[in-house]
């Protein structure tokens, strides 16, 4: 029997992103999902008003900007969230 799976994902509440990463996860979260779609794509899924995974039709796959609004806060916090765990985890990020 498995044991139920409780997601711990590292607390990053306390971490205040510089006001200078801030417009980096608009950036990030373009490319996260230029990614996903990419990885997508490869696998053989098109774009459908509706997701249907056995046809593997998907309603995002469109450009970032036709995504809906909470669709593009999904990424923007999946961006914050990791730009918050490089900062937790005592690294630096600085732009050269």
């Amino acid at each position: 029997m498995k044991k139920e799976y409780r997601p711990e994902p590292v607390d990053t509440q306390s971490v205040k992103l510089p006001d200078e990463l801030k417009p980096l996860i608009e950036e990030m979260a373009r490319n996260v999902h230029e990614v996903w779609a990419q990885n997508r794509i490869t696998d053989g899924w098109t774009y459908g008003p509706v997701r249907d995974d056995a046809a593997k039709k998907h309603p995002c796959l469109v450009p970032y900007d036709q995504l809906t609004e909470s669709e593009k806060e999904y990424d923007r916090a999946t961006s914050q969230e990791t730009l918050k765990f490089i900062l937790k985890s005592g690294f630096a990020i600085s732009k050269i």
